[in-house]
């Protein structure tokens, strides 16, 4: 048997449990040893049952999708990883039959499933999944810190869009994903990095991560404030990570004419848009889900043999995995960057 953490009820909260040990496998599957595993956003709203979640997960369920581990055992048609391979995962397993994904576009695959979310997840000592899925680590990097790739992968996506090197870069929102986004753009040599966020804890990390102006929009104009600090021209691009209606509303002020708008965030309402402003500025936009197949992996790939991210910076805390609460505490207070859970003490690595 092995330890879990469960959605059990259509209720607030998660459960911690048990299940046996996944044995069999199928040809294109490997068994993992979880080493750590991080707490997604998507892993709050369900443990605190919002209205999102109602409508989208079925208990009972393993959660969690956001992981690191070791390869324990492999199918009979492995051939991409092997055992004492130590891995990270992409989360969305893609049918790779469909039209996107037979077109190079499986991260909008219409028949995705997402572990922790459609399937059992990564909450657990030991976990199966698709070799296709994962991603091998080559870089040394401590396996606490692997489980956060994932996420990581969306900032990559967002940030990566666009040209950034030498340009002004707007970050909208630096939760745990808009950290990631500040510190890529460092790592992709950005010229000016402009931060919003109205959370003094997160304000403090974006600061300490590196980004060059940040803004709380309680006290400061953001618009007076950026036209100020850009010659009045705007900046290059706007990368919003926050989901906030006005905020994004405005960007299309903050902007300069030619620019680019990257979109993570997703929103409650529906926003108001002055589409002549996209028109005669001749902006670019770009919605940004999950993470390119294997574009992304690759490119987070090229930023960890790099050694630019201060993963040190944007992943704030560490609790043991039976202490996932303290975790959910700390993130639903907003007094966190990304947060890691340990499984293990000890492991061997090799």
């Amino acid at each position: 048997m092995m330890k879990v953490i469960l959605k059990t009820e259509r209720a607030k909260g998660f459960t911690r449990g048990e299940k046996p040990i996944p044995r069999n496998l199928e040809a294109n599957e490997v068994l993992i040893k979880v080493i750590s595993v991080s707490i997604c956003g998507t892993d709050l709203h369900i443990y605190n049952w919002d209205a999102w979640s109602q409508n989208r997960i079925n208990p009972p369920l393993t959660v969690g999708h956001e992981f690191s581990g070791k390869v324990v055992k492999i199918g009979s048609n492995v051939s991409k990883v092997k055992i004492g391979d130590i891995v990270s995962s992409e989360s969305h397993i893609i049918c790779g039959k469909c039209e996107y994904c037979l077109t190079g576009n499986g991260h909008i695959c219409e028949k995705t499933k997402v572990i922790g979310v459609d399937m059992d997840g990564a909450f657990a000592e030991y976990m199966k999944i698709p070799e296709e899925n994962l991603y091998i680590d080559t870089s040394n990097l401590d396996p606490t810190y692997l489980s956060v790739l994932e996420p990581l992968g969306n900032a990559v996506h967002a940030v990566k869009h666009f040209d950034v090197k030498d340009k002004d870069v707007l970050i909208i929102g630096c939760g745990p994903i808009g950290l990631m986004g500040i510190d890529v753009a460092i790592a992709s040599e950005a010229k000016r990095i402009f931060a919003t966020e109205v959370n003094p804890y997160r304000i403090n990390l974006a600061k300490e991560i590196g980004a060059h102006h940040v803004i709380n929009p309680k006290e400061v104009n953001t618009l007076e404030y950026i036209k100020k600090h850009t010659n009045n021209k705007g900046v290059d691009v706007v990368i919003d990570f926050s989901g906030n209606v006005g905020a994004v509303e405005e960007s299309f002020d903050y902007v300069k004419p030619g620019g680019g708008i990257s979109i993570l965030g997703a929103f409650n309402n529906k926003l108001n848009v002055d589409f002549n402003k996209v028109v005669f500025k001749g902006l670019h936009i770009y919605g940004v889900t999950g993470r390119l197949l294997p574009k992304t992996w690759q490119q987070i790939d090229e930023l960890l043999k790099s050694k630019k991210l201060q993963f040190d910076k944007f992943v704030t805390h560490v609790f043991p995995f039976d202490e996932f609460e303290k975790g959910i505490k700390v993130m639903n207070e907003g007094k966190s960057g990304k947060v890691v859970l340990k499984l293990w003490k000890k492991i061997v690595l090799s």
